[in-house]
């Protein structure tokens, strides 16, 4: 355990402590998993997997000049060279602080919100069950950076995609929402409790916020992207199954591809339809997971480009 855990922070990277857990049991929290008779709870698996062939390069630790804001909920970031003063795109990040949605933001020309609420998907489900909880930080955050914050990107690593499954539930703001983007965080429960033998059946009702999103995407409506790796937790849906029952919904097929990503992932495969893109990387340990957080940077160009 130790020695994923080292991997997963080394190169002195700008990520709390407890977002290596999010490989080792955090994401397990995403959904309240069914127990079989006797069962006392379904913790995650911890990952014995170390990987050293690839580079895990990650972001540079200083921290870009601008403006910060303690808000009621995370931290309000202007970058120094925002080009408009009067209107900014926003990115409201869940499941990291600092660096990364900082940097991100000030390479993207974009306000942005980031908050790291706690561990597992219910800690960032739980803010947003009131409805009126969005709205009202998206107001304190314009009052803060003195200016209109539109168009609104959604993004979550980890655990934090359960703030967006939870802010996309009020239509309202599903219509206000112009982009998402989930990195390698949308789990869901097994149907009994356990996977397989062969393919698992897994519960469809934490998709169905997901499933919308990617299919008005396919349509232009929204730009979606989603992003797996190959970590299997073995006691709740990964990323990669639940990729797999999102495509299957839309009837759509993944493209297997061989090329380097980000920030030295390695793409094995790709889902490109209308404003919709599904990209999955190699990888199943720990610092594979933490590669995807620190791409940040280049999931808000793909926004732009596809």
């Amino acid at each position: 355990m130790r020695s994923v855990g080292r991997h997963a922070v080394a190169r002195g990277e700008p990520v709390v402590a407890a977002v290596v857990f999010a490989v080792l049991g955090l994401g397990a929290q995403a959904v309240a998993p069914q127990k079989a008779p006797g069962q006392v709870g379904t913790p995650q698996n911890p990952s014995p997997m170390v990987e050293r062939t690839r580079t895990h390069l990650r972001l540079p630790a200083q921290t870009p000049e601008g403006r910060r804001e303690k808000l009621s909920l995370g931290t309000l970031f202007v970058p120094a060279k925002l080009r408009s003063k009067n209107r900014s795109p926003v990115l409201f990040f869940f499941h990291a602080g600092g660096v990364v949605p900082e940097v991100a933001a000030a390479r993207n020309n974009t306000v942005v919100v980031s908050a790291v609420l706690g561990a597992g998907s219910r800690s960032y489900e739980k803010p947003f069950r009131d409805p009126a909880v969005f709205g009202n930080l998206l107001r304190e955050a314009e009052t803060s950076a003195g200016m209109r914050l539109t168009p609104i990107t959604l993004a979550g690593w980890s655990a934090g995609c359960g703030a967006i499954r939870q802010i996309m539930s009020t239509p309202e703001y599903y219509e206000q929402v112009a982009n998402a983007i989930m990195i390698d965080g949308i789990h869901t429960s097994y149907i009994g409790g356990k996977p397989g033998p062969l393919e698992s059946q897994i519960d469809p009702e934490p998709l169905k916020a997901f499933i919308k999103l990617a299919r008005d995407a396919t349509q232009g409506k929204k730009r979606v992207i989603i992003t797996h790796s190959e970590i299997f937790p073995g006691t709740f849906a990964s990323t990669t199954e639940t990729a797999d029952y999102i495509l299957n919904a839309l009837g759509l097929h993944p493209r297997p591809v061989v090329k380097w990503g980000p920030m030295g992932t390695q793409q094995l495969s790709e889902v490109h339809e209308g404003k919709f893109l599904l990209v999955g990387f190699a990888g199943n340990s720990a610092p594979d997971h933490v590669d995807q957080l620190q791409s940040l940077p280049e999931y808000l160009q793909w926004l732009k480009r596809k």
